[in-house]
């Protein structure tokens, strides 16, 4: 079975220390454990990329060939303000593929897909779509059993990643065109951080909108800021859409997304130095996360599901 690497490899390597050669720090969020690993033996899953719900069950693969081999290129690119077509496609490619195939997109995205199954359940049950329950189950009714956590929903997490490589080309799309903001850390000695999942999330005005933060380097990272005005079906890869803005930050604005960084990672955060302030920053933000809430609308014969991500603090068991 192949390891595939949910986080590319290429990507990672931007983050290898001076100090230890081809290597970079780490931290494990759960229990603050350090070690110091290459890309090639972190972020990676048997057979990651295979998804039996696909017709070809390796299918993120051929998009990853026009991906990863360009991604430093990009990158300096980015860096440069020599943005052109190619540059947007890769970046916004390595990103629609981390929400994507990653262990934190697929739980992440679980959590619409059960909502929607407990509300279709409510609906037929209600219908008399399912027979009468049987005395084993002391007469409960299948609403029931869920609303009292006697029943779970479990859903395949391969499921939903389906879903997202399926429309793996149309994110890729979307991120593209939405205006973008080239955020410069001059701070050497504060250096951005990544992780198992280096997608940061950040509120807006707007209830439920959300902006990413991406860490591409330990000194570059772009904010993408989502816009609803933006016609899915209308927008293409020449990226007509696409704005670009340039921020060389604050000392306390590299701060608030290093701590944006680790609260969204899911167990991981890799850095490139190890200065005194990183394990007890890494510490202070380690107990977040981002978790799924679906909320119900009332209408008149069900309820409209609405979907929302927010960072939030791990509760103990």
């Amino acid at each position: 079975m192949p390891l595939d690497h949910y986080i590319s490899q290429v990507y990672l390597r931007n983050f290898y220390s001076p100090k230890l050669g081809k290597l970079m720090y780490a931290i494990r969020k759960s229990d603050l454990r350090a070690f110091t690993p290459d890309a090639k033996s972190v972020c990676r899953i048997e057979d990651g990329s295979t998804n039996a719900y696909l017709k070809k069950n390796r299918l993120v693969e051929e998009f990853l060939k026009e991906i990863e081999p360009k991604f430093n290129k990009a990158l300096a690119h980015l860096q440069d303000d020599n943005i052109d077509s190619e540059c947007i496609y890769v970046m916004a490619g390595f990103i629609a593929y981390v929400l994507s195939c990653s262990p934190a997109s697929m739980r992440i995205q679980s959590e619409p897909l059960r909502g929607l199954v407990e509300e279709t359940t409510r609906l037929l049950d209600s219908s008399g779509s399912f027979p009468p329950p049987p005395p084993e189950l002391g007469g409960k009714s299948l609403t029931e059993l869920i609303q009292k956590k006697e029943v779970l929903i479990d859903i395949d997490g391969k499921f939903p990643q389906a879903l997202a490589i399926a429309n793996i080309l149309c994110l890729t799309k979307l991120f593209g065109n939405f205006k973008w903001e080239i955020l410069i850390n001059p701070f050497k000695d504060s250096p951005f951080f990544t992780s198992d999942f280096p997608i940061a999330i950040e509120k807006t005005a707007t209830p439920g909108l959300l902006n990413r933060i991406v860490p591409l380097s330990p000194s570059v990272a772009v904010r993408i800021r989502a816009d609803r005005s933006i016609d899915e079906e209308r927008v293409d890869f020449t990226f007509s859409r696409f704005q670009r803005s340039r921020r060389n930050l604050s000392l306390s604005k590299v701060a608030s997304i290093n701590k944006l960084i680790v609260r969204c990672a899911e167990t991981t955060v890799f850095f490139r130095d190890n200065h005194d302030w990183v394990r007890k920053f890494i510490k202070k933000n380690a107990n977040y996360r981002i978790e799924p809430e679906v909320m119900k609308i009332p209408l008149a014969r069900g309820n409209a599901l609405w979907s929302v991500q927010y960072i939030s603090e791990i509760k103990g068991d």
